[in-house]
């Protein structure tokens, strides 16, 4: 790493950890609230218009649920919004706020980002200013912005409430949980992040699209687009099932409009990642400036972290909340250094030919293939393993065209769970989960029965445990299998060999663990890729979500017991590093052999010429 990359890690920590401990202590008052609605400190007259909303919507907002009920009320919210996702996409054309006249979306891709935005994955197969009108974008996918990131809220909340309390049924009121995270955490957030954005320049406007005249005239490949505003896909031999590219030759670009700064704050505060532009964070309009970029990396990561010390509040022990964090820290303190030095390394097939690979306004030397000049490496580098360690997927630079190395560890932070920080409220309960195992495991070395925070573990949260870490890695093994051995699968391929295979691997986990990031090389716009992609979004995010609530309700039914001399202490150095073997090993323990075929071959393919 050099000494750039070395300060910007350490200012960026410092900063997170800055903002993070006072948030949390907030949060602490909005989930608290939940049950007796008691005013949010600072927000009191607030509170009238949260009573309101349970009003209009029916609710009984004092009336608690079992996790049972907790898991049909939210399963139920997120459908509802699956189903009108879908439907606004399908009818766009005849919806106002459609300046472009966009085509209704077709079916398939429809349904992907129904399921990708409903999962706070946010994946997307299109390119958003081509596709998606202004309306589509702020009522369809921005609302899921908050809604996705307010429910993986709730979640955390409901689990920690399952470790504080004891001998009771109930874990907390979906609605109210999910209506105090909105309301008083990512709106708000999002209000003062969208203000700071439009002053670094992020466009927020209802225009047409503007035409400028440019000084030279470019000369270029574009896809063909036919009559439904579809790219046009080729039908016969290597041509098949890749887009048809056209010549193109014009002395006027389109500059697309629209109201951007709104969705691009939610993106970020809700690690989701959905971009209005099809550059996402590498676009000007998006991501003007070096300190936006920053503000960026700490928006994604503010919330994962706070809830860290939410969670050591309500809990009763703050130092289990730093010892969370601890974890988490450390590894990505790890693997953003291994990203950096990669990406500093030049590719030794050019380095001998004499090509500087790295020249930019801030630096030369590395590998500045897809990144833009006015972040460079380091900043590039960062921001690739903040977005993959969180479920958050926005990019700022083309993970295609990292190094091999420096591609597998925006994989691996994906594959390890997105627990490193991880999403808004999945980060902090998909790591409690591996907890659970850690406990588990040094139980078994003493021969005690494991316990944490003063809850037995046994058999059922074992089960539940253990479907939780191996669902997605059989969504993702089991998918890229199915399409490396499909026709339609290996037709999206535009790289051979180990580099076309890494391609499909991260489509697979970044849905399965949704993250939303892809290796841009795939054309995954395609009926097989939006469906295919797709179950393993929806799966990978409510199977884990229900064993969590199920290990909730467990929780919360057992009495808590008070430490002793046999207890673990589940807060010291030695449990931090027993929790980072466990997230290590068991979390990337499944992917190491189709590592192995995908990045590590591609590194070694780079020295053997």
């Amino acid at each position: 790493m050099t000494s750039q990359s070395t300060m910007l890690l350490v200012a960026f920590l410092a900063v997170l950890l800055l903002l993070s401990y006072p948030l949390g202590k907030f949060i602490v008052q909005v989930a608290a609230g939940s049950s007796d609605h008691a005013p949010v400190p600072g927000f009191g007259w607030f509170n009238r218009i949260e009573q309101w909303l349970y009003r209009c919507a029916g609710i009984k907002a004092k009336s608690e649920m079992n996790w049972k009920h907790y898991a049909l009320a939210l399963l139920l919210f997120n459908t509802i919004g699956a189903l009108a996702t879908y439907g606004l996409q399908r009818l766009q054309v005849w919806l106002p706020l459609n300046p472009q006249h966009f085509a209704n979306v077709s079916p398939d891709s429809s349904f992907n980002t129904a399921v990708s935005f409903i999962s706070n994955t946010n994946w997307q197969g299109y390119s958003g200013e081509s596709t998606m009108s202004y309306l589509t974008q702020m009522l369809v996918l921005a609302v899921q912005n908050f809604f996705s990131a307010a429910t993986g809220i709730a979640v955390a909340f409901a689990l920690i409430r399952g470790f504080s309390r004891h001998s009771v049924q109930s874990i907390g009121n979906f609605w109210t949980d999910i209506t105090r995270s909105t309301v008083y955490v990512l709106l708000p957030l999002s209000v003062i992040f969208s203000v700071f954005l439009i002053s670094q320049g992020v466009i927020q406007n209802f225009d047409s699209y503007k035409d400028a005249n440019i000084v030279q005239s470019l000369d270029y490949q574009q896809p063909k687009v036919g009559a439904d505003g579809q790219p046009v896909m080729g039908t016969t031999g290597d041509a098949a099932g890749k887009p048809v590219m056209e010549a193109a030759n014009t002395k006027v670009q389109t500059l697309a409009m629209g109201p951007v700064a709104s969705q691009e704050a939610i993106k970020m505060i809700g690690t989701n990642g959905g971009g209005f532009f099809n550059a996402n964070s590498a676009h000007p309009y998006e991501n003007p400036t070096p300190l936006s970029n920053f503000m960026q990396m700490l928006a994604i990561f503010l919330i994962p972290a706070a809830l860290c010390f939410t969670f050591g509040f309500m809990v009763g022990d703050i130092r289990q909340g730093w010892a969370v964090l601890a974890a988490m820290t450390i590894i990505f303190v790890i693997m953003t250094a291994v990203v950096m030095y990669a990406e500093q390394q030049s590719h030794p097939g050019l380095t001998a030919m004499g090509i500087d690979q790295g020249h930019s306004l801030l630096q030369s030397g590395g590998n500045m293939e897809g990144k833009e000049t006015r972040f460079g490496i380091s900043a590039s580098a960062l921001f690739a393993a903040i977005t993959t360690a969180a479920s958050c997927g926005a990019v700022n630079a083309m993970h295609d065209s990292f190094t091999a190395l420096g591609g597998m560890v925006p994989m691996a932070l994906i594959q390890m769970g997105e627990v490193v920080f991880g999403g808004v409220g999945s980060g902090l309960y998909g790591m409690l989960v591996f907890a659970i195992m850690a406990v588990f495991i040094a139980g078994l070395m003493i021969g005690r029965t494991p316990e944490y925070l003063g809850k037995k573990i046994q058999s059922f949260e074992m089960k539940m445990t253990s479907i939780a870490i191996l669902a997605t890695p059989m969504l993702v093994l089991g998918g890229t299998a199915i399409a490396v051995m499909a026709t339609a699968g290996v037709a999206g391929i535009l790289n051979p060999g180990a580099h076309g295979f890494s391609e499909i691997l991260y489509a697979f986990s970044s849905a399965a663990n949704n993250n939303g990031s892809a290796f841009g090389g795939l054309s995954a716009n395609t009926p097989f890729y939006n469906v295919m992609l797709a179950i393993a979004m929806w799966f990978g995010r409510f199977i884990i979500i229900v064993t969590i609530l199920a290990m909730a309700g467990s929780f919360a039914a057992k009495k808590r017991l008070e430490p002793n001399s046999g207890t673990m202490p589940t807060h010291g150095p030695l449990f931090i590093v027993l929790l980072i073997g466990v997230v290590v090993l068991v979390g990337v323990l499944n992917y190491v052999p189709a590592l192995a075929l995908g990045p590590v071959v591609e590194h070694l393919q780079m020295f053997a010429h």
